[in-house]
Formats: structure tokens, C-alpha cells, sequence
């Protein structure tokens, strides 16, 4: 907990980073009522060039070494206990980090496709959600082997965490799996 007696949640981008998350507002306006809110833009903490900024050149320099990057600094930056939510890179580069040694108290991972090809997971709460259309969600055998629940929304794809009814939902989740 910090000086404001509320506990600490670290919000890690997608690989865009900031310049496309304007739907991160959805989650701070309902979260920092209740947590310490810090952001953090997953291709600054990758060190992942924005020079050719494409889905394809942004996704190669993370699974070139931006990920390791990205959760060596995230390591640096945070040594207390705290909550993360992470979209889609950004909750590979979370799980890698707890880990990897990371004070995490809970876990939520949105749109986390890489973590199908994650054998260990970290001692931490897990909350992972899927848009049932997300064609590289992790399959069923995955979820039943490291014993993590299927939180599956029907009808959504990858991108579900970038409408604000969904983000509600989030939102709704977090709070109740943190204070209950």
C-alpha cells in the first residue's frame, strides 16, 4: 500500500503503447478510485523502436528480445507487492516478470494470446479473459494443465479490452477479485 492507503495497480500496454491506448482512459476514470493507478507503455519499458510503427515491425523487435527488455526494466522500476493488468503483450511481459521475481499480488491479463506457450506460471492470483473469437487464445488443455480458469467473452475478439462496455466488466472484476 502507498502513502494514500490504496493499493498499487500498474497498467501495461498492448504493443502499441500509448500513442493508440486513448481506451486506457476506461479503465483509469473506474480503477483510480480505488487503486494507485501507474501506466507504464510497454514498447518504452521493451526499449522497441515506434520509428516503423506497423503491428509487424513492433511485434518483431518484441519477440527479438523485446519482452526479456521489457520485463528486466519492469523489475527495476517495481519492488513492491502489486496488481497488474496487462493487455495482450503487456500481460506476457507481467507474467514473465512474476517469474522472474516480481511482487505481484494478482495477475489480470487481457487478450494475452503469447501465454499459450507459457509452461510455468507465477506464484500469483491469475485472472486471464479472451474474446471468444480470439483465434490464438490459449486452447482449453492450456488452461487445464497450469489449473487457471477460462474467462472466455462470447462473440469478442482480440481487441475486446478497447470498448468501453467490456472495460466496465474489467473493471468490475478487478475490484471484486482485490477486495473480496
Amino acid at each position: 500500500m502507498n502513502e494514500n492507503n490504496k493499493e498499487r495497480l500498474i497498467i501495461l500496454s498492448d504493443l502499441w503503447g500509448a500513442e493508440k491506448a486513448d481506451w486506457i482512459e476506461y479503465y483509469t476514470s473506474v480503477l483510480e478510485n480505488n487503486f494507485e493507478v501507474n501506466f507504464y507503455d510497454s514498447c518504452v519499458l521493451g526499449e522497441v523502436s515506434k520509428r516503423e510503427y506497423s503491428e509487424e515491425k513492433l511485434h518483431h523487435q518484441f519477440v527479438n528480445g523485446g519482452i526479456e527488455k521489457a520485463v528486466e526494466n519492469l523489475l527495476k522500476k517495481e519492488k513492491e507487492n502489486i496488481i497488474i493488468l496487462g493487455f495482450s503483450i503487456g500481460g506476457l511481459i507481467a507474467w514473465k516478470a512474476g517469474n522472474s521475481g516480481l511482487k505481484m499480488q494478482n495477475l489480470f491479463a487481457i487478450s494475452s494470446t503469447r501465454l499459450r506457450y507459457e509452461t510455468l506460471k507465477p506464484p500469483t492470483k491469475i485472472e486471464l479473459i479472451y474474446g471468444e473469437d480470439d483465434a490464438y487464445k490459449p486452447k482449453t488443455e492450456w488452461f487445464e494443465k497450469l489449473e487457471i480458469n477460462m474467462n472466455i467473452l462470447a462473440r469478442e475478439d482480440h481487441e475486446l479490452y478497447k470498448k468501453k462496455e467490456i472495460a466496465e466488466v474489467i473493471c468490475k472484476v478487478i475490484i471484486q477479485k482485490v477486495f473480496n
